[in-house]
């Protein structure tokens, strides 16, 4: 039976741990040929074995966003391994500090964030675009977040830079329309990573008040937004562009 991404190729940006990891495991289940890049090599090697012991087709390129040169040899290894890229994936984001007023907030902790989540997702996509369209087209699917779409005291850093990645999605989505690349972004909610079980070891009690303002009553899982990271990059979305899709329980309605 044919699968969905069956001689696609997909690159998933920060996809060794997480959101990212599921993501990429995801698209080789279906089919496609996977990239998989990221800062922390072992565990890179290491999501590339699981892909292959499962039967799937992946490699690793360390990679840091935030650098053009980088970015331009994470997009051109994936096209020499590979032969193409058809779909990306940019999961690759840092909170920074939260639960600060703007004042007492530190510049290079508002720049680090800035960097990674806006510059490396604009950077992501400067250098993607021109291998998707070489391949015949395709789709780019942004990590947004549910911060992307409204607002929230103490977290001016990470909220804005998630609000910039939903304009650059969709000012990319409108340059590449009549291209044959569509670019939309999911916007996840509270999800169970195990960075988020870490983080909230110790303190329950946060995690339960967190999790009683999601109407669905839960946070959700990493498969789950990996499933709308496909829905959105497969031709089951082929009419679906510049769209910021919540996977988050319904928390943004």
């Amino acid at each position: 039976m044919a699968k969905r991404f069956d001689g696609r190729v997909a690159l998933v940006v920060g996809g060794t741990s997480g959101i990212g990891l599921a993501t990429a495991q995801a698209f080789a289940t279906e089919g496609a040929k996977v990239m998989i890049a990221g800062r922390r090599v072992a565990e890179g090697e290491e999501g590339v074995s699981a892909i292959r012991e499962a039967g799937g087709t992946a490699g690793f390129v360390q990679a840091d966003i935030t650098q053009p040169e980088s970015v331009a040899a994470m997009v051109a290894r994936t096209v020499e391994t590979f032969g193409a890229l058809h779909v990306a994936y940019n999961n690759a984001g840092i909170t920074g500090t939260v639960n600060l007023f703007v004042e007492d907030a530190d510049l290079v902790m508002f720049e680090q964030v800035m960097a990674i989540n806006v510059t490396g997702t604009w950077l992501a996509m400067k250098y993607q675009v021109p291998a998707i369209l070489a391949s015949g087209g395709g789709a780019i699917v942004n990590c947004g977040s549910v911060a992307g779409l409204r607002g929230s005291p103490g977290c001016s850093a990470y909220y804005g830079s998630k609000h910039a990645v939903l304009g650059m999605t969709k000012c990319v989505a409108l340059e590449n329309a009549a291209r044959g690349i569509r670019v939309n972004a999911v916007c996840p909610g509270l999800v169970m990573t195990d960075l988020v079980e870490a983080g909230f070891a110790g303190a329950e009690a946060k995690l339960a008040m967190l999790t009683a303002r999601i109407p669905m009553q839960r946070p959700g899982l990493p498969q789950e937004v990996a499933g709308a990271v496909l829905w959105l990059a497969s031709e089951e979305a082929s009419f679906i562009n510049g769209v910021a899709l919540p996977v988050d329980g319904g928390t943004a309605i």
